[in-house]
């Protein structure tokens, strides 16, 4: 039977985590990075996430190294790190893992848990699981060719799995024939990248099946847990407009006593718990292996990227003019909000997946994705 509880585990997880990014990246933290470096990523808290804490081999199993964990605590790791903007390529990572847990490749899964290796799945952030994924290289028998575009989380990788023509390769992300190079993101807290393969040394880890495979359950499982990372973006959204409505007085009165403003975060504490309920279905449908993880992989991302989105909108808003300036940080919400929105398919595209898989008349999407 499907848990939407959070356990004592879970929430000690999530209280560790808390109080690190609170200590070492508080919003004036990643503002000021987004501002005025041009490294994107917080190397420091990346290093204190994953030597401390062991974020990066949570789902690794515990005989190769790893923490032994399941994806419901990876889903609280997501969920507070949205509700931190964490500038860490801690999804990227997910994916990876997820990909090489298909491919039952227990050498590279141990150096990632023992060496806290850096990895990142080479497909577009904007793949979506159930559309197959076009090979991004071709192996000519010694070395990988090709170009894949928006890659997230791979600026900050050590490896890289490339799906090519004949099977899932490994190769090293600064090796002589790799060129990652940056791109225009509107979230500046997840950077987005190309790479260039051009006689880049590799080793093939899995056939043509095997891969396939293994970008499905990766992109399923992406879908699944940015669910839970969008409800912490739109549970800090939350709780900071009513702390700010609570405090900010007009006509000698707390503007959050208005009952039209009381109404419209009504609303948008209805939308997080649902949401919330969404995101932990796809969690534990994830962590159990259930035979419905598509259907809520599908599901979450139908319904929570709205909700992110919307909870956001409503921070910048009702924040008034503070709320449109650089110096607040609500407009990093809503770039990963809106960011998000998009990646792994667009809501169109999940809810069209949903309504296929419990058999009713799909709407044509709108937008692609």
């Amino acid at each position: 039977m499907t848990n939407l509880r959070y356990d004592d585990t879970e929430e000690a997880l999530r209280a560790n985590l808390r109080a690190m990014l609170a200590t070492h990246s508080p919003w004036t933290a990643v503002l000021a990075r987004v501002a005025g470096t041009e490294e994107p990523y917080d190397r420091d808290l990346w290093d204190r996430l994953t030597g401390e804490l062991g974020l990066g081999a949570l789902a690794v199993p515990a005989e190769l190294g790893g923490a032994g964990a399941g994806f419901r605590e990876v889903a609280v790791v997501l969920e507070e790190l949205g509700r931190a903007v964490a500038p860490v390529p801690y999804l990227g990572s997910v994916l990876a893992t997820r990909a090489l847990l298909s491919c039952d490749d227990p050498d590279l899964l141990g150096q990632l848990a023992t060496e806290n290796r850096g990895i990142a799945l080479a497909v577009p952030f904007s793949a979506a699981p159930g559309v197959p994924v076009h090979p991004v290289a071709v192996w000519d028998g010694s070395a990988l060719y090709g170009t894949v575009t928006t890659v997230a989380d791979a600026l900050a990788a050590d490896l890289l799995l490339v799906p090519a023509t004949d099977g899932l390769y490994v190769a090293q992300a600064r090796a002589p024939g790799v060129a990652v190079a940056p791109v225009v993101s509107l979230d500046a807290t997840r950077p987005l990248c190309d790479i260039v393969f051009a006689h880049a040394p590799a080793r093939r880890i899995a056939g043509p099946d095997a891969t396939a495979r293994a970008l499905t359950d990766a992109l399923t499982a992406g879908a699944a847990l940015l669910a839970s990372e969008q409800v912490g973006v739109a549970q800090w959204c939350l709780d900071t407009t009513v702390g700010y409505l609570r405090e900010r007085r007009q006509f000698g009165r707390p503007v959050g006593s208005f009952q039209a403003l009381k109404h419209r975060l009504a609303d948008v504490w209805v939308e997080i718990t649902e949401a919330r309920a969404v995101a932990r279905y796809a969690a534990d449908c994830l962590a159990t292996g259930d035979p419905d993880t598509e259907l809520a992989a599908a599901l979450a991302q139908a319904h929570c990227a709205a909700v992110a989105v919307h909870a956001a909108q409503e921070c910048v808003q009702l924040h008034g003019g503070i709320g449109f300036t650089w110096e607040h940080p609500a407009h990093l919400y809503l770039k990963r909000a809106k960011s998000a929105a998009l990646a792994f398919g667009s809501a169109d595209r999940h809810r069209s997946t949903v309504a296929r898989l419990v058999d009713l008349p799909a709407p044509t999407p709108s937008v692609s994705g």
